[in-house]
């Protein structure tokens, strides 16, 4: 899919793919094309497309889960993109809770990222970026008050 004139601004939209394993909350990430740090699904806005419907795009095209979509984003982070120009644009990332139905076999980028479910403690261990560790720590601790 084609992106518009977005990178400009540095707005971007993420999928926080998520699902229950018997009683405990599992987070799917998945690894950067280039460094290989443990990241969510996410990327530029689609023309045409709502800030919800290009997080679950980029869910599908990198992670290959689909589901269901929150309406609104449960967070922001800020992160720094290194362009292929090499230019660093500051990007804040609008985070969209996916609850996941299902992993396809197949999807665009299985063949050049990794994908892992893991426990939250185990996605806080692997995810390097602050802001989306916070991200997660807070959403993890919401779906576990939803709980009880």
């Amino acid at each position: 899919m084609s992106s518009v004139g977005s990178e400009a601004t540095g707005s971007q939209y993420a999928a926080l793919p998520w699902r229950w394993a018997d009683d405990h909350l599992e987070i799917l990430l998945i690894t950067t094309l280039n460094t290989k740090r443990w990241v969510v699904p996410k990327g530029w806005p689609l023309a045409g497309c709502t800030p919800g419907e290009c997080a679950a795009q980029e869910a599908l095209e990198e992670a290959g889960v689909v589901g269901e979509m929150a309406p609104r984003p449960c967070g922001f982070f800020l992160y720094l993109k290194r362009r292929k120009t090499g230019e660093v644009v500051s990007c804040r990332v609008a985070v969209f809770p996916l609850e996941v139905a299902r992993q396809r076999r197949t999807w665009p980028e299985k063949a050049v990222r990794e994908t892992c479910w893991c426990s939250v403690d185990e996605a806080l261990a692997r995810v390097s970026d602050p802001g989306l560790k916070r991200l997660i720590a807070r959403f993890a601790k919401e779906q576990a008050a939803r709980l009880h």
